[in-house]
């Protein structure tokens, strides 16, 4: 069978529909993704065991106007719906592909099955205003009704969305790495020339502000025996790289292929992930890196946002700061970190073994065998 792999980015480093598109390979199917061009980027490539293609060009740097956006998605949208015809299987990941699956359907291969991933509470996003949400939830519950089926990213989402739309419960697969055995690296201190009785706190992600990015910098400044590694890409990536200039114990790395960045992440000796409470969908999510810090061991400080504490008070693997704007808790906090983050590795390992995704690929290889005879 074949399988159209649809995402609305130029697909450089999309971990998920990566590992999606690899274990579905792996499991018979004929895969192909569907992205958007880009600069440098060839409009066909070939994967070990799947292909990607790109239609219409969308630099996001270059790109600022609202017109311009529109153009390049609506004809990704043209380009994408006319290909994908031909194929049994669609898979669209987030909100803005799933219109291609309803033309598809619709008008060109009613056949066609449908299956939308979700990899957020995609109407209760940060930046959507109310009305914004009112229309996407309009779209959503309409393009829902030609779904053959729908996964999503975390427990609560799931809830919410069979609740909202009275549908069957989305399954959750998990956006975790492959369960590998990672020898612990010191690619930072190497690289950065670190001392190596520091305690090194890392970053790794999306450098979009309101992620407690900088909060965590101004939080832990002056504090002596640690380093902070910033890894990624984004809009704050140039600010973070003039702070670096005249903090002594702050430092930039770019972001790194998916197929080494387990490597660097084991280089630290914590993980941070602090996003603000600004939307549901952060509210109820587990971001990305979350799992990627627990595949190489180390445990993590979050922010109280719902899911990601409970996730941290249940499995007792890290730390959590309630208001990362409160200097004062953090500095009550701060000594037990440094005091007992070793410990929170005893229970890392059996986190491991349960959130992996060569147990979040059985799950995704059930639904589409589910699809198929629906």
């Amino acid at each position: 069978m074949k399988i159209a792999n649809l995402v609305f980015n130029s697909f450089i480093n999309d971990s998920r529909v990566l590992k999606e598109s690899i274990s579905l390979a792996n499991g018979g199917y004929y895969v192909e993704v569907i992205a958007h061009g880009d600069k440098g980027l060839d409009n066909f490539e070939r994967e070990t065991n799947f292909k990607i293609r790109r239609f219409s060009y969308l630099n996001r740097e270059e790109s600022k106007g609202i017109l311009s956006k529109l153009k390049a998605y609506l004809n990704y949208i043209r380009l994408s719906a006319k290909h994908c015809k031909e194929f049994d299987i669609i898979h669209c990941n987030d909100l803005d592909t799933l219109p291609i699956a309803f033309i598809v359907k619709k008008f060109y291969n009613k056949n066609i099955k449908v299956i939308y991933d979700a990899h957020e509470y995609e109407t209760e996003r940060h930046h959507q205003s109310k009305f914004d949400k009112k229309m996407l939830k309009i779209l959503e519950r309409f393009l829902l009704k030609y779904v053959d089926k729908m996964i999503t990213v975390s427990e609560p989402i799931a809830d919410e969305y069979a609740k909202l739309y009275n549908i069957e419960r989305p399954t959750v697969i998990y956006n975790t790495p492959k369960k590998i055995e990672i020898e612990k690296k010191d690619i930072f201190r190497e690289k950065f020339n670190i001392p190596k009785e520091h305690v090194i706190f890392l970053y790794q992600g999306g450098l979009q502000p309101r992620r407690g990015i900088l909060e965590f910098f101004n939080l832990i400044q002056g504090k002596e025996g640690i380093s902070y590694v910033i890894m990624g890409f984004g809009h704050l990536k140039d600010k973070i790289i003039e702070l670096t200039k005249n903090e002594p114990n702050l430092y930039f790395h770019d972001a790194v292929s998916p197929d080494v960045l387990l490597d660097y992440t084991s280089s630290a000796d914590i993980g941070i992930c602090i996003e603000e409470n600004l939307c549901k969908s952060w509210n109820l999510g587990l971001p990305n890196k979350m799992f990627e810090y627990y595949m190489v061991g180390i445990p993590i400080v979050v922010s109280g946002l719902q899911e990601l504490k409970r996730f941290i008070v249940d499995n007792q693997t890290g730390f959590v700061i309630e208001d990362i704007f409160d200097q004062e808790e953090f500095d009550r906090l701060f000594p037990t970190i440094l005091k007992s983050y070793t410990e929170r590795y005893n229970n890392i390992e059996t986190v491991k073994n349960i959130y992996n995704w060569q147990n979040q690929e059985k799950k995704l290889l059930k639904v589409y065998k589910e699809v198929k005879t629906k």
